[in-house]
């Protein structure tokens, strides 16, 4: 019963993967438009918004379908706690850009495996994500404040890019408490994926060389045989050599 049932779980995970991954996509896409385009008419504004709060909760029902189904609703809740808290914190209007959140996670978990094995595609991918949603919701945060110093687009892609890399010059900062907030997940964020850009590209590396490590090893393994062989043969050379000589001898003799 119990392997039924966590069956019955993957088959979900597996059911939803590519659907999920296209209201991801479709939900960065609406964020994007709707920061990007603050003069945007309020009906415009409106459809972003629906469509934004909609694929929220297509993520929060996928979460309580995915506890549901869970044997084990205990370990799932506390190995899960990080999906929990991107669904539930986001209802907080202070902290929406936390929505982003989610997507980033789908869009790991979808593609992480397919691109493992090409390290700079891997890579290249996650810190473009990582980058854009940081841009997206620290501007969000920051550019209707009086003090703001990160007022555009341009302004934010700077400051993400100085955090992200640890230089931080210091000309562009937030200023708001939701705008830090985005840094220090921005800043554990860049820690956390040099840590894992370098885990990937250690197993990738691992994996190359046990492949090479195995092909040395059949080919050790052949080389013996092969020697084996030849040994084979040449001691059969000698008893046919050592028998004609005793032929010839013998023959001489006579």
């Amino acid at each position: 019963m119990f392997e039924t049932d966590e069956r019955r779980l993957a088959q979900w995970e597996r059911r939803v993967e590519w659907p999920l991954t296209g209201l991801a996509i479709l939900f960065l896409v609406a964020y994007a438009w709707q920061v990007l385009d603050d003069r945007s008419t309020p009906g415009l504004h409106v459809v972003l918004e629906i469509v934004l709060w909609l694929t929220w909760l297509v993520f929060a029902l996928d979460y309580a379908a995915r506890l549901k189904l869970a044997v084990d609703k205990r370990k799932f809740f506390v190995s899960h706690l990080f999906d929990l808290l991107t669904v539930l914190l986001p209802m907080v209007r202070q902290l929406r850009v936390l929505r982003l959140i989610t997507v980033f996670k789908l869009l790991n978990r979808r593609f992480e495996d397919r691109f493992r094995e090409r390290v700079g595609i891997y890579a290249a991918g996650v810190t473009a994500v990582v980058g854009l949603s940081a841009s997206l919701a620290v501007l969000d945060a920051e550019r209707h404040h009086p003090d703001a110093t990160i007022t555009t687009f341009g302004d934010a892609v700077w400051w993400t890019l100085t955090t992200i890399s640890t230089v931080g010059y210091g000309d562009r900062y937030p200023v708001t408490w939701e705008g830090r907030l985005v840094a220090a997940l921005l800043m554990i964020g860049g820690i956390a994926l040099l840590g894992v850009i370098t885990g990937t590209i250690a197993s990738w590396l691992v994996s190359r060389l046990s492949g090479v490590e195995e092909s040395v090893a059949e080919a050790e393994q052949s080389t013996l045989a092969e020697l084996r062989l030849v040994r084979a043969e040449l001691a059969e050379l000698r008893e046919e050599l050592r028998a004609t000589k005793t032929a010839t001898k013998t023959a001489t003799e006579t």
